[in-house]
């Protein structure tokens, strides 16, 4: 049941208004200030169809107030698509810029990630192959000039402009290739881009954590790919800056921890772990099974949630920088070695053995067993996984078997026989058990609200997101004429209810700030039910819920391009003083159904 305290709660804004400026009529005109609304709510106003469905052709956007552009990655033709949003209500298209046609740029290279500022719009370009150092190639937004471009780290996947339009920022990921034989190291490139014709770059690298990797692991730092030196393993996702434009924040997500970045010197000053969300808590509970007949948001002890955060963003509040993370979640799994398992393939049978376990998992243990001092509620014995392993309690939840189990002092796992106890030294794995203290699962189905230089969790939504898409008074569809309860945690890629329950919940993935007067405001895109969350963060210790829109039209039983829109990816802002309407406007890119929609925010 919907948790009616929550929405009461997170409804209650306090109203602040600015004053107006004016003047007689012999004086010039004053500029007027933004009203600063008690609460907002989105309406949606338009959108641009590609016509290209399931194949990403709308996936980040950007926008160039000045020329009224909207800049939107289509992955599908490698290519960036420009649309002109000067009537936002029926966004056009203008062209497409092709990156092949650059000399100098490898074929086949692969369009990720694009940025708008100062009437610059830039590009994140992955070689091919993706282990390769990419590219970032810089236009003027208005013409779509080339001015320059310049060699970056592996993988160029989110670039960001500083505040003072100065620097670019790129999050190199530097994933491995999938037979993980190759592995590059992942970065940040500075970019200084004062002179756009002229582009120059300084690379903020990882390798001065080597050695620590043992220290960082033990306060949480998730390191666990083969044979990789730290650097290698690290894995930056996304870039938030400072309003200074002196530090950049950096989502580890693979690792579910933070970087930190002094933008004077390019240095990476500090690792900071995450830590983890403890679903065994009241209000941090989640739907862990797809086969349980529907909505059904329990707590799980033994179950912690790695946030994983994909987008973040900064928020300053009383001289202090907040980062605002998207708690996505995600898996590491590459050719053969496979992160992610369910639970009741971890102990597949009555006596924990295995099933279809990744080689790695493998040649730890031929099975795993659940310690009963955690999770003896749900019937589980030094012996017997009981009725942990069934689809509707714990079983079809999909975690990651790579920590969790007993170590002994020197890391090594610790191992018994399927008798419960302890293996001696010359046991051969098939014929041993790990035992599973903790179960991990993937992103923590929220946002939350860290402090940006220490990582400690200041504020997280629990299980707001679940609770209110599966409440009764939620609504979807443009109109919001749907009962959204009636497709809970439902895919972006099929109609159905409760699918995605096993695996990431909504998935928030993107997230950006926009401000209305004097207030803050946090647009949180949900990837797979689809739609927007926007909460009031004008004070990021508290954040207080606005309002969800999701223009998906679930009258469609089968996702098509007729379905509205679909996988909510990225997220752009515009201001009132620089909007077509006046009004503050929010861009969406939808990666599934290839559309951007436009969405118009108002006071209510």
């Amino acid at each position: 049941m919907f948790r009616k305290n929550v929405l009461a709660s997170a409804i209650v804004v306090s109203l602040f208004l600015t004053a107006c400026g004016g003047g007689s009529s012999s004086e010039p005109a004053q500029p007027v200030a933004e009203v600063t609304p008690n609460a907002i709510q989105m309406n949606f106003l338009g959108r641009y169809e590609s016509g290209v469905f399931e194949q990403s052709a709308a996936e980040i956007p950007a926008v160039d107030f000045a020329s009224k552009r909207g800049f939107v990655v289509n992955a599908q033709k490698g290519a960036l698509d420009v649309l002109d949003l000067s009537a936002p209500a029926t966004p056009t298209f203008i062209s497409s810029v092709l990156v092949s046609a650059i000399n100098g740029i490898p074929a086949n290279s692969v369009v990720n990630s694009v940025a708008s500022s100062n009437g610059l719009v830039a590009i994140a370009i992955e070689s091919s192959p993706k282990t390769d150092p990419g590219f970032v190639t810089i236009y003027r937004a208005s013409d779509l000039t080339l001015l320059d471009f310049i060699e970056v780290g592996a993988q160029p996947d989110m670039l960001v402009f500083t505040p003072d339009a100065k620097q670019l920022l790129v999050a190199n990921e530097g994933e491995p290739e999938t037979d993980y034989v190759r592995d590059p190291e992942g970065s940040v490139t500075v970019i200084d881009v004062t002179t756009p014709t002229s582009l120059s770059a300084r690379t903020a690298s990882f390798r001065a954590f080597n050695d620590q990797v043992d220290d960082l692991r033990q306060k949480g730092l998730r390191v666990f790919g083969r044979n990789a030196t730290l650097a290698q393993d690290l894995e930056p996702e996304y870039i938030a800056v400072s309003p200074d434009s002196q530090t950049a924040y950096v989502s580890l997500q693979e690792n579910n921890a933070l970087a930190v970045v002094d933008l004077a010197t390019a240095r990476v000053s500090k690792i900071l772990p995450l830590g983890y969300k403890d679903h065994g808590q009241m209000g941090n509970g989640f739907d862990a099974s797809d086969r349980d007949g529907g909505m059904n948001i329990n707590v799980h002890p033994g179950v912690m949630g790695m946030y994983l955060p994909d987008a973040i963003a900064v928020r300053q509040f009383a001289g202090v920088d907040y980062v605002i993370t998207a708690n996505e979640g995600d898996s590491r799994d590459w050719g053969n070695y496979l992160e992610e398992s369910r639970v009741k393939d971890l102990v597949s049978g009555s006596n924990g053995t295995f099933s279809d376990a990744p080689l790695d998992l493998a040649a730890l243990a031929g099975g795993a067993i659940l310690n009963p001092a955690t999770f003896a509620y749900c019937g589980a014995s030094m012996t017997s996984p009981g009725n942990c392993r069934e689809d509707d309690i714990l079983g079809r939840l999909k975690v990651t078997w790579t920590q969790g189990f007993q170590r002994n002092a020197d890391g090594s796992p610790k191992l018994y026989l399927s008798n419960g106890t302890l293996a001696p030294i010359d046991t051969p794995p098939a014929d041993t058990r790990l035992m599973y203290d903790t179960l991990f699962s993937f992103g923590a189905r929220s946002m939350s609200v860290f402090l940006a230089n220490t990582g400690e969790l200041v504020w997280d939504s629990g299980d707001f997101l679940e609770q209110y898409t599966g409440g009764d008074l939620c609504r979807a569809g443009v109109l919001r004429d749907t009962l959204c309860q009636s497709f809970f945690n439902s895919g972006h890629d099929d109609v159905a209810l409760d699918n995605r329950s096993d695996d990431k919940g909504p998935e928030p993935e993107g997230i950006v700030l926009g401000q209305i007067g004097a207030k803050t405001f946090a647009f949180l895109g949900l990837e797979r039910v689809g739609g927007v969350m926007a909460f009031d963060v004008t004070d990021p210790k508290l954040p207080v819920f606005q309002d969800y829109l999701n223009s998906r039209d679930f009258s469609v039983t089968k996702t098509s391009k007729d379905s509205g829109d679909l996988g909510a990816e990225g997220l752009a802002f515009i201001p009132s003083a620089q909007s077509p309407t006046g009004k503050p406007l929010l861009v969406t890119g939808h990666e599934v159904s290839g559309t951007t929609s436009v969405y118009e925010v108002t006071a209510k």
